[in-house]
């Protein structure tokens, strides 16, 4: 059984939790409050009780995020810190008995401006902000578990807390367990654990010193230990539970769902467990099961959560546990973009998240490598400010996409701990092109800036096929095609002219034919891997990890690796529609045979039969019609067909390019 390291905890007096000024920042005029479940106004202060009297009734007001991911810059609808650290000061305005908690993943997986400077920026920032306490999330460790202990917890004034991380020598606690806050003479405290998948989402020579123990049964340990009477151990008269997993839907069956690990700890979660708030899923939800909240806040700072608390201090009570969800963004224009926000920023966070980017932008102009020809998403003719123009095209073969994925493919195995088969990368995820020359470190931000990780997972040779058939959107979406990168080693060929789901035609993995029934070990960024554009096939993978690394850090260490980058010219999908066979003749069509922008073009095409070319033509290099697919260099090629040729003979597509394919005929 595991036993608890003495002084695993520290309690902290709040009447003045933070140094820095608790004044509120006004909020945005006509801003809408989103209250999920749950309703509730602001608590107001706690009227001054008559001298030497403590108040019976004591209100406390929680205010929680999760998987804040170092967005310490307002982008899209992440507010910011400086946003969400004026409605920390709001509601502690309001109620100076209010506690700022999170329930991990604080750091890692980070935007440029914190994830260069190693997430220093963004726990300063959740320093000044007033964070109190937070538990630990897999991000934390991405470093390993030593970087945790000896450079990010002794730089944080808030406490991480991870009850279920024990010394693999001692079997004692590793981490603290919980934290505690004294409010008019009651008392909350914080219980903190974190996934018990932890040893498949980090690198397993980063916490080979730790075991990883079950978060339910650690919280409920420790809860117990807060609700004993005994005061030499910690007492609390309220107990959060805060845990960095979460459900897999928004609803409240995902919470329940006793097959699941969140539901497991929701479902086994004891009597003196209070509430729990939870993480990890990146989901908003608040729910109440059992009469217990349970909740997240979903992702980035994007909302928060208020749990308005009341406790009886004659009978000893939670008279009242109502949670309201926010969001910060309140207004849109009709671009999608942020028109208002509930909370103007905070005028003492706004120099730190400046200085922070001024020094990333810095950092960004250093020159990381050298790209010996452009590296370019694929294009298609548009419209830009009403005139004829090239834009994005994100159903054509990339030479970014493409590199991206062998890149992916490179960092996975980098480390030696994966042998990684086949990796994919979605085209949205590629948001800048890079131009030749010197490489900087803000050129490969720009290109990936979601700060997505990447992942391992198992699919089967007919999964990866679904996956490539997901390339062709459900009707409706609003791409009907989106091209996904793939690796060197992959290639597969299809015909345009087929039904739904029966497009992919062939697929080889190092020229060797994909097995159906094999499994094979598959990477992508988190996004795509949780079955993001409605490549839903990822969802079945199997032994999913999550590396920990992220992509831009991946791109980064490639060029400062191999010093000059050149892009691959040669497709590595190809389009074959067999027309005919007929008269000993057959007729083929051939597409997706260049790119779209500065690279080469193929100029011709060559068919040939156990080395023997049998036919030769040009290529036609234009736009195809609708554009918005990957049908760019296409050829109709005529030939006869050689005697003894059978159903099994291989005919070979080759171009100057460097593009190989090949194709068989239904003899």
């Amino acid at each position: 059984m595991q036993q608890r390291s003495p002084g695993a905890a520290r309690s902290r007096a709040t009447s003045a939790t933070r140094t820095r000024r608790r004044a509120a920042a006004g909020a945005v005029a006509g801003a809408t409050v989103l209250a999920l479940a749950l309703g509730g106004a602001l608590s107001a202060q706690a009227a001054p009780s008559p001298k030497g009297q403590e108040a019976r009734s004591v209100d406390i007001n929680l205010f929680t995020i999760n998987d804040f991911h170092g967005r310490i810059e307002q982008a899209g609808t992440a507010a910011g810190i400086a946003r969400l650290a004026s409605a920390v000061d709001h509601f502690r305005a309001q109620n100076s008995n209010t506690v700022f908690a999170a329930a991990g993943d604080m750091i890692g997986a980070s935007t440029f401006t914190s994830f260069i400077q190693d997430d220093v920026p963004t726990i300063e920032a959740l320093n000044a902000a007033g964070l109190d306490v937070s538990s630990v999330g897999n991000h934390e460790f991405d470093k390993g578990f030593a970087d945790l202990t000896d450079r990010v917890m002794p730089l944080a004034d808030f406490e991480y807390l991870g009850a279920n991380i024990y010394d693999k020598a001692t079997g004692e606690v590793a981490l603290p367990e919980y934290w505690t806050a004294k409010f008019q003479g009651v008392t909350i405290g914080f219980v903190g654990a974190v996934t018990d998948e932890l040893p498949s989402l980090v690198s397993p020579s980063g916490i080979e010193d730790i075991t990883v123990g079950s978060p339910v049964e650690a919280a409920n340990r420790v809860a117990d230990q807060l609700s004993d009477g005994k005061k030499g151990n910690g007492e609390a008269d309220i107990v959060i539970m805060l845990v960095h997993e979460g459900a897999a839907t928004t609803s409240i069956e995902s919470a329940t769902d006793p097959n699941s690990r969140f539901g497991d700890i929701v479902l086994n979660a004891n009597d003196n467990i209070d509430a729990i708030v939870s993480g990890h899923t990146h989901l908003p939800y608040n729910h109440v099961i059992d009469g217990r909240p349970v909740i997240s806040s979903g992702q980035y700072g994007e909302r928060f959560s208020n749990m308005e608390i009341s406790y009886d201090r004659a009978t000893k009570s939670i008279t009242k546990m109502e949670n309201t969800l926010y969001t910060m963004a309140t207004a849109f224009d009709a671009n999608n973009n942020v028109t208002a926000w509930l909370y103007e920023p905070d005028p003492e966070i706004v120099p730190i998240v400046t200085e922070a980017t001024e020094i990333a932008n810095e950092l960004g102009s250093v020159v990381i490598g050298d790209t010996s020809a452009a590296l370019n998403r694929a294009q298609r003719p548009g419209v830009v400010n009403g005139m004829p123009a090239l834009v994005e095209n994100r159903g054509g073969e990339s030479t970014l996409g493409n590199l991206v994925a062998d890149v992916q493919l490179w960092a996975l195995e980098a480390d030696g701990t994966r042998d990684v088969d086949i990796t994919f990368m979605n085209p949205g995820g590629l948001r800048a092109d890079i131009d030749s020359g010197e490489t900087t470190y803000r050129e490969v931000a720009n290109v990936q800036s979601f700060a997505n990780t990447l992942v391992t997972l198992d699919l089967t040779g007919a999964q990866v096929k679904a996956i490539l058939e997901e390339q062709w959107q459900p009707a409706g979406a609003s791409r009907p095609f989106l091209k996904l990168g793939v690796n060197e080693g992959l290639t597969y060929t299809y015909d345009p002219t087929a039904a739904q789901g029966s497009r992919i035609t062939e697929i080889f993995l190092d020229g060797v034919a994909l097995d159906p029934a094999a499994t094979y070990s598959v990477g992508a960024n988190s996004f795509l891997a949780s079955g993001g554009d409605n490549f839903v096939t990822f969802r079945d993978g199997a032994n999913k990890a999550d590396s920990g690394k992220i992509d831009l850090e991946a791109m980064v260490d490639y060029f400062e690796t191999f010093g000059t980058v050149s892009p691959d010219y040669a497709q590595r999908a190809v389009g074959v529609d067999v027309v005919s066979v007929a008269g000993g003749q057959a007729t083929v069509d051939l597409s997706s045979l260049d790119f779209s922008t500065t690279e080469p073009k193929a100029g011709t095409v060559t068919v040939s039969f156990e080395g023997v070319d049998v036919a030769t033509v040009a290529v036609d290099p234009s736009f195809p019609t609708p554009a918005t697919f990957d049908e760019i260099g296409r050829a109709s090629v005529t030939f006869a067909i050689p005697a003894g040729a059978t159903a099994d003979s291989r005919f070979v597509i080759t171009t100057p390019t460097g593009t190989t394919s090949s194709f068989t005929l239904p003899l």
